[in-house]
């Protein structure tokens, strides 16, 4: 039987067998390609073990990659810091007029944390503790107030800096610079639909009168709570700005950006130098996560490219059909269906070197690509089963997922469709880029 074959059905069950049986998905990974590597080897465990290791260790081994521990301790410290409220109370100045009001002021006050942390679930729970008591005193029922919080969190994983587009530039070879400022158009659409979804279901999930009379702040007091919020916002600036003025790279931005929020939390006297270990250590953690996934996703890589995977994957899809749009709706169909059971790193590792080298031929940009893969690997973080932003969430709420998941439809049908629009309408992501001379 074929070394090759062996190999990639090894891969493919490893894999499978690992998420039925909630075996975390590194381990899978790893696990699967070190017995898969084992087999191409000639079944020598020390030679595997040692060639797996290697391997691992330079899918590591990337400066580029220094970037996502260090956003991560960033996003740690933004939570810790006191900078939920303040973006809360900023968002809120700016649409906390419009009907249903303090609903959009979550909708955007995710999108403004999200930013400055990168991290959907670090917004989840930092802007829902934040609003949902006062969606509830506002009249809105529960779970309706926990799914804005959820539908509205993800939308930072796209407008910069975004971990995920670090991941997929390692994978893409793409410029992380030119992938930061083509999330910003799909990061707007995301917000659009959930503010549209606010906007047509607001009335009939506001079930009692509000407890507390709400008071609009005056100019006066409107441009000094932007003007409290602007320290915070000012991340986003010195980030994206370092990065499109050249003075430095993403990598020593994502380290500026750790001391600037160090800074701006002993500032606001919301961190002290006893919380600096368990803030640390919270972000190590996730850090160890992400790099271990990394790591095994080289190996599995060493694998795929051995049993021609791709390759294979490839000739299907031309054989299947020749209409690039076609193809393209089909992968972004696959992805929907994978970001439910997988996490949007081990997704991106997984499948971008098996689906780009498809799309490139139909002419699709690799940073259009790039936007398209996460926005719609964002959905899965706020589906079940795998969903930690939606775990998170309706946590944040004192909630089930049940009745959560109940009031996330209409958030998902739009968000899709604002999928749809990513997807097929290019300029979306690449305007903003090729404006700058980036493309």
């Amino acid at each position: 039987m074929d070394i090759a074959f062996v190999a990639s059905m090894i891969l493919l069950f490893g894999i499978v067998i690992g998420i039925i049986t909630a075996v975390p998905i590194a381990v899978s990974i790893g696990f699967s390609s070190f017995l898969a590597i084992a087999v191409i080897l000639g079944g020598d465990p020390s030679v595997a073990t040692m060639n797996t290791a290697s391997r691992v260790f330079t899918g590591i081994n990337s400066f580029t990659l220094l970037a996502i521990p260090f956003f991560i301790l960033a996003g740690a410290l933004m939570n810790k810091g006191g900078i939920a409220g303040r973006l809360v109370d900023a968002a809120k100045v700016m649409v906390g007029r419009l009907p249903h009001g303090l609903a959009h002021t979550n909708v955007l006050a995710n999108g403004m944390f999200g930013a400055v942390s990168g991290a959907a679930v670090a917004a989840a729970a930092a802007v829902g503790t934040v609003m949902n008591p006062r969606l509830e005193k506002e009249g809105y029922n529960r779970p309706w107030a926990a799914a804005v919080n959820v539908a509205s969190a993800p939308s930072g994983m796209l407008i910069p800096p975004s971990n995920t587009f670090i991941v997929y530039s390692l994978v893409s070879s793409t410029s992380i610079a030119a992938l930061f400022i083509a999330g910003v158009g799909p990061g707007i659409i995301w917000l659009i639909a959930c503010m549209l979804v606010v906007a047509l279901t607001g009335s009939k999930n506001r079930v009692t009168d509000p407890t507390v009379v709400e008071v609009h702040p005056t100019f006066g007091q409107s441009l000094m709570i932007i003007w409290r919020a602007v320290p915070s916002l000012l991340m986003i600036v010195i980030v994206i700005g370092g990065i499109l003025s050249g003075l430095f790279t993403a990598t020593e931005s994502s380290a500026i950006a750790v001391v600037y929020c160090l800074i701006l939390g002993f500032i606001y006297k919301q961190i002290r130098v006893r919380d600096l270990p368990n803030i640390l250590v919270d972000a190590g953690r996730t850090t160890a996560i992400v790099m271990l996934l990394v790591g095994v996703s080289s190996a599995l890589s060493f694998v795929m490219a051995y049993a021609r995977i791709p390759d294979l994957i490839s000739e299907t899809m031309m054989n299947l059909t020749s209409n690039g749009t076609v193809i393209l709706i089909i992968m972004m169909v696959i992805l929907l269906i994978v970001g439910t059971f997988m996490d949007p790193t081990p997704a991106i590792l997984i499948f971008v070197p098996i689906f780009l080298p498809i799309v490139t031929q139909f002419g699709v940009d690799p940073v259009h690509f790039g936007t398209m893969v996460v926005y719609n690997l964002c959905v899965g973080v706020i589906t079940p089963p795998v969903g930690n932003v939606l775990f998170v969430g309706a946590r944040v709420a004192g909630l089930k997922i049940e009745p959560v998941i109940m009031k996330l439809g209409w958030f998902l049908l739009t968000i899709i469709i604002g999928l749809f629009l990513v997807a097929f309408v290019p300029q979306i992501s690449l305007w903003l880029p090729h404006t700058l001379g980036m493309r």
